[in-house]
């Protein structure tokens, strides 16, 4: 990724292809080895997007780089400092150089006359301007403004700045007053260390992606070095992408994919899950107050006799009236007192949101697993059940693909958790719907998961089975796998529509029932 004049500039084309995803109106769970592709439904528009390799993204600055050279008629490496200034903005840089190129010159620091003194006589030996040592010409080294400092200086100087940061990229001369910057000619001249110049490059190409306003982003998993070229047509809700490391992610919030859950609707339950709020109703719903200090108080022990450890008043658990004179507590009064009232919502809240939160979670588990053995079964598995049953490992793949349909199903699943949560309890309609799929989906997905997980070892580790019963575990395994890709199918769609065939059904309903209301008026 040299781009100096001198060296010129080194061929980034690798041969290799960067992946474009064409995401279609229709919805599928099929997978590739190196992608999974999030389909869309008909209330989404096309997306697309492309996973950048670091060489695709050097290609793209080559590209920027020789425009903005070849149009304003300057070397290569003050085209790098001015797409570095104008945040790699090639129309800017135009514009701007046009109205005034020396205004243009003296902001960015690539500058048109020295400054310094003349150093033309090379006959005599010139005073760095840091370490204050004499040398001769070839040991010195300037940028535009002319300031002379020696190599090592220029080394140690420009060193530091790569080690502090991005900020290295656009590093000024040392003179404190001047404004001139140190190009890429500079660095590749007085750098020598392979590690500090990678740093400096790896910062380089960075400055791409994150000029791109918010066009091109990292992939979020740690140690991956794929970006992401992410264009959307409008309309569109979901925005789940997949890196060449499998990973997964929303391109609008950040977070693992969700889809079909909306990203308003992640955020909420995200921010739930950690919120004190619920601390707060644990408190509430588990612990009474004392009756006289009204400390909160949690019962640890079976007896009903309590004593406060702060106050030391004694009272009973069940009905808080004082021990002395107290003879029982078993008649039932009912329940007049607004703390009870709160207590037993808090109750309910509690159970309700554990009932959503342990489900969720759970998936969120199952899936984990799910990847794992997923791994497991390609690295060690596949090429024993190949010998196992003397078949070939590309006539095994409905194995791998059952398995990724289980990963994606448990990560689908899990997120179906969230949004029955926020379902208002109100739309019975709505709920059961949204329940009758939730329940088809995920009773198919348990089918599924065991035969994978379970019948699966049967074949790897056993070898007294015929071939006509792996032939019927393999019509299991592939049946199950398309149903519950149909089951999964119908969720999704249902969920990215807002249930909206339930509204719709309602509406209906009301018609019907207004119009026949009006002839039995008439007949009347």
């Amino acid at each position: 990724m040299d781009y100096s004049d001198d060296d010129g500039m080194v061929d980034t084309d690798s041969g290799d292809e960067s992946l474009l995803s064409d995401n279609q109106v229709d919805f599928d769970y099929k997978f590739t080895d190196q992608d999974i592709d999030n389909a869309s439904t008909s209330k989404r528009s096309q997306i697309s997007y492309l996973v950048l390799k670091e060489e695709d993204i050097s290609k793209h600055q080559k590209i920027n780089i020789e425009q903005v050279s070849t149009v304003l008629s300057i070397s290569q490496v003050e085209a790098i400092v001015l797409l570095l200034h104008y945040q790699w903005n090639v129309s800017k840089v135009e514009d701007e150089w046009f109205t005034d190129e020396e205004k243009v010159r003296e902001l960015v620091g690539i500058l048109n006359k020295i400054v310094a003194a003349n150093l033309s006589d090379r006959r005599v030996n010139i005073e760095c301007g840091i370490c204050f040592e004499s040398y001769p010409h070839k040991e010195v080294a300037t940028v535009s403004c002319g300031h002379p400092y020696c190599n090592d200086c220029w080394t140690g100087y420009i060193t530091t700045s790569i080690n502090d940061g991005p900020v290295c990229l656009m590093v000024k001369c040392p003179e404190p007053s001047c404004s001139a910057v140190a190009c890429q000619d500079m660095i590749n001249k007085v750098i020598a260390d392979k590690e500090v110049k990678e740093k400096y490059y790896r910062y380089f190409v960075r400055s791409y992606v994150e000029a791109s306003g918010n066009k091109i982003k990292w992939c979020r998993s740690p140690g991956c070095e794929y970006a992401i070229n992410f264009e959307s047509g409008s309309g569109s809700e979901h925005y789940d992408v997949s890196c060449l490391c499998s990973y997964e992610f929303c391109w609008n919030c950040g977070e693992d994919a969700h889809r079909p859950v909306d990203c308003d609707t992640v955020s909420k339950w995200i921010s739930k899950n950690s919120d004190e709020s619920e601390n707060t109703n644990w408190i509430l719903a588990n612990t009474k107050p004392c009756p006289k200090c009204k400390r909160q108080i949690e019962k640890s022990m079976g007896c009903n006799n309590m004593r406060c450890s702060i106050c030391k008043h004694r009272f009973c658990w069940n009905c808080l009236c004082p021990v002395n004179g107290h003879k029982n507590c078993h008649q039932f009064k009912g329940d007049n007192s607004e703390t009870d009232v709160k207590r037993k919502k808090a109750k309910r809240a509690i159970d309700r949101y554990m009932h959503y939160y342990e489900r969720w979670a759970s998936n969120q588990s199952s899936r984990l697993i799910a990847m794992a053995d997923l791994k497991k079964f390609q690295s060690v598995h596949l090429k024993r059940l190949s010998c196992r049953q003397c078949t070939m490992e590309s006539q095994l793949q409905f194995t791998v693909e059952a398995w990724r349909q289980i990963i994606e199903c448990r990560r689908v699943l899990k997120w179906t958790y969230a949004y029955g949560y926020y379902l208002p309890e109100e739309e019975r309609t709505k709920k059961q719907f949204f329940e009758y799929l939730q329940g088809e989906a995920e009773a198919g997905l348990e089918r599924l998961h065991h035969c994978a997980e379970e019948e699966l070892k049967h074949f790897v580790y056993k070898t007294q089975d015929s071939s006509k019963n792996f032939n019927e575990f393999r019509m299991k395994l592939t049946g199950l796998t398309e149903t519950t890709k149909t089951y999964f199918q119908n969720l999704v769609k249902a969920l990215e529509n807002g249930l909206a065939d339930v509204a719709l059904n309602e509406s209906s309903k009301s018609k019907t029932n207004f119009i026949s209301a009006t002839k039995r008026r008439k007949l009347k």
